[in-house]
């Protein structure tokens, strides 16, 4: 796995209402630069367990499925793949939020593995892209409900 790229940003809300948004994965599309979010499989609580998604970012197109953990508390999310086909082999990452009344500290890592060779400096910055995006996207999402 490749080096693990990370951002954090602070969301005017509660942690329950930033969980709230992070956990609802069929409205990724919607905020994020996910393409399609399917969730496969439901755990005993209700949340997600499996999630299915396609992507396509900077000429590249993949397909993955993740499998997820939660935090107690509101307190975030980690992910692993599952499996994976076209430009990505493997993505690690984690939500983890720090709430403070009603603001959030967000902190977003994710590590990728791509299936084909691609130099350095292009995956950091398709990785800090990613990780830019991802923040702001759900800062947006959250604060204007």
């Amino acid at each position: 796995m490749g080096d693990r790229t990370e951002g954090t940003i602070e969301i005017e809300a509660p942690a329950s209402e930033v969980m709230e948004v992070i956990a609802d994965f069929a409205a990724y599309p919607e905020w994020s630069d996910v393409e399609a979010a399917e969730v496969v499989e439901k755990g005993e609580d209700g949340r997600a367990a499996r999630v299915a998604f396609r992507v396509s970012q900077m000429g590249f197109d993949a397909e993955y499925t993740l499998a997820y953990d939660y935090a107690p508390d509101d307190g975030g999310m980690s992910w692993t793949t599952v499996e994976a086909s076209g430009a990505l082999k493997d993505v690690q990452g984690e939500y983890v939020l720090e709430g403070s009344g009603d603001t959030t500290r967000v902190t977003y890592r994710m590590s990728a593995e791509l299936s084909m060779p691609v130099p350095g400096l292009l995956r950091r910055q398709g990785e800090k892209r990613v990780v830019k995006t991802a923040l702001e996207g759900l800062k947006r999402r959250v604060e204007e409900g």
